[in-house]
């Protein structure tokens, strides 16, 4: 290495295109929950609506405060926290459709939409998948979520989980006899 080298590195680094040189240190972390709180809280509101929009604002106040210290001096903040916040918002929104809705009383006796002969052969039908297709069926065509998210779940690619579920809808279309409207055999 050159004796000049890091000098030069350096210099090149100071003066690099994209960066504003009246720009020297980044304002207290405090100021820009300040100044951009209303923003991102009223970002929170439009997604999760006022109920979770608070805990969204926390969380994305967190989660800015960690990353806050490698944040280029120069880079639009307000942009960045309402990016913060959408992610936070749509994190909160997934985890809301997966939480069970409480029902106030339970009905006292079956209805007559609830399981029926259709449904236990359906069960049936999927305990008898091999693991990884009745895994990758339950979790994207039952829970919703998507290939990325049930590969992450069950181990290996999303393409292998789409493989899988896709092998197991066509197993269960194959193992089961077509249903009228009225429940008879056709």
């Amino acid at each position: 290495m050159r004796a000049g080298s890091f000098s030069e590195r350096r210099s090149s680094r100071s003066a690099a295109p994209g960066r504003l040189p009246h720009v020297s240190a980044k304002p207290p972390f405090e100021a820009i929950v300040a100044a951009h709180g209303p923003v991102v809280l009223r970002v929170c509101r439009a997604v999760l609506g006022p109920a979770d929009a608070d805990d969204a604002w926390s969380e994305t106040f967190l989660a800015a405060l960690r990353a806050y210290p490698g944040l280029p001096g120069d880079a639009n903040v307000e942009a960045w926290l309402v990016r913060i916040a959408h992610n936070k918002a749509m994190d909160a929104t997934r985890a809301a459709a997966r939480r069970a809705v409480p029902v106030p009383d339970l009905p006292e006796r079956p209805s007559a939409d609830g399981p029926g002969q259709r449904d236990l052969d359906l069960y049936a039908a999927l305990a008898a998948l091999p693991r990884k297709q009745r895994e990758a069926v339950a979790y994207h065509y039952l829970a919703g979520l998507p290939y990325a998210e049930v590969a992450t779940i069950t181990g290996g690619s999303a393409e292998a989980a789409r493989k899988s579920a896709s092998d197991g809808i066509a197993r269960l279309r194959r193992g089961r006899l077509a249903i009228d409207q009225n429940g008879e055999p056709s």
